[in-house]
């Protein structure tokens, strides 16, 4: 698995947001949580709501059962502390407070891979725009097919009818 697979497998969405967890965070800057996350208090006031929050329990244990990570993690059944979620600015403001050369790569290597994400989904947004454009144009045509059908059926019934002879009916001997 390359960097930005690794990173984006790491990326989870929490509350609408786009975040990465505490503990993913120290692994890939090769520090310990706890350091990472006594870095974060000290520096609380650069971690705004929107940039860092604390999961709350029913998010955190949704989240492991969804992604199995008590199991491939090899963490004990239940953590002390609930994780931070990170957004992308939160990440990018890490490198403030993380300032070794390791943690600057990483927070690079991160905020490409939530660029490459964002352009993937609005990427998504313009194709899946575009196909509902054209099932709307598709449908109004099928349904412009489907009355001119209609009314060919209907003038085919009306050809199709007897039609009542107006005149003599005159008979042919061929035989004499």
């Amino acid at each position: 698995m390359d960097k930005l697979q690794l990173i984006q497998s790491k990326i989870f969405e929490i509350r609408g947001m786009r975040v990465m967890l505490d503990y993913d965070l120290a692994e890939l800057y090769q520090v310990e949580t706890k350091n990472l996350k006594r870095s974060v208090r000290r520096n609380i006031e650069r971690f705004p709501s929107d940039f860092m929050f604390e999961l709350t329990r029913e998010e955190y244990d949704f989240l492991r059962c969804q992604n199995c990570t008590l199991e491939n993690s090899g963490r004990g059944q239940y953590a002390k502390y609930l994780p931070f979620g990170f957004t992308e600015q939160g990440v990018a403001q890490l490198s403030s407070v993380l300032n070794s050369p390791l943690a600057i790569q990483v927070n690079i290597s991160i905020i490409r891979t939530f660029v490459t994400l964002r352009q993937y989904a609005l990427g998504y947004a313009e194709l899946n725009r575009k196909l509902e454009d054209f099932m709307i144009e598709t449908n109004m045509q099928f349904s412009d097919i489907y009355q001119a059908l209609t009314e060919l059926a209907s003038q085919k019934e009306l050809e199709n009818k007897p039609r009542r002879r107006i005149g003599y009916n005159v008979q042919h001997d061929d035989d004499e």
